[in-house]
């Protein structure tokens, strides 16, 4: 049997990795089962299992992945860009609804929380770090600790992935986001 490339292999993982984000985005998380996924990424389960070896492990693949993209725009430009990202792109990100069946697991499922949690420990050094700068350039507010403005900044990014996943109107979400902006920052001096 001939020895199957590494790029080969990338590629399977990519194409398993698109159709899944497909299948969780439409079925959801239980809803979408093997025979789905395979129908989905055009794989079979064997294949799917060797690249990611569960279901949930297909997942949280897709959730590390998200979790980079948001660590990568977070570091450069912010949070508030990725919540402004979330909105503008919501086909790119269909598949967060899935993260509101999630929460139930988070909070029954010890191993499940663990492996999850590890993947957005990226997503919160990133957050920490620009914060961390932000501050040392003298553009963030100084009456409240960093901690409640990391705090407040994931909760509404929670808040913006749950209109978004839900299709609610995010008609006024652009003036939203800038409110959020300005509550982080350090207001400009009086004149």
């Amino acid at each position: 049997m001939p020895r199957v490339s590494d790029a080969d292999l990338a590629s399977r993982r990519g194409e398993i990795l698109v159709g899944a984000r497909r299948c969780f985005a439409e079925f959801g998380y239980d809803g979408a089962t093997v025979a789905r996924l395979e129908a989905a990424t055009g794989k079979s389960r064997g294949a799917i299992f060797h690249h990611f070896g569960s279901k949930e492990g297909l997942f949280l693949a897709l959730a590390e992945e998200d979790a980079e993209r948001m660590a990568e725009v977070t570091a450069t430009s912010g949070l508030v860009e990725v919540m402004r990202d979330v909105v503008a792109h919501p086909d790119e990100h269909d598949w967060l609804g899935t993260r509101l069946e999630v929460v139930g697991r988070l909070r029954t499922d010890a191993e499940f929380r663990r492996r999850w949690l590890a993947h957005q420990e990226h997503l919160d050094a990133a957050v920490v770090s620009r914060l961390r700068e932000t501050a040392e350039s003298g553009a963030l507010r100084e009456d409240r600790s960093p901690a409640a403005l990391r705090l407040l900044l994931e909760l509404m990014l929670d808040g913006v992935i749950t209109r978004v996943a839900t299709g609610r109107s995010t008609e006024s979400m652009a003036e939203v986001l800038d409110i959020i902006e300005e509550t982080v920052r350090r207001p400009p001096p009086r004149a």
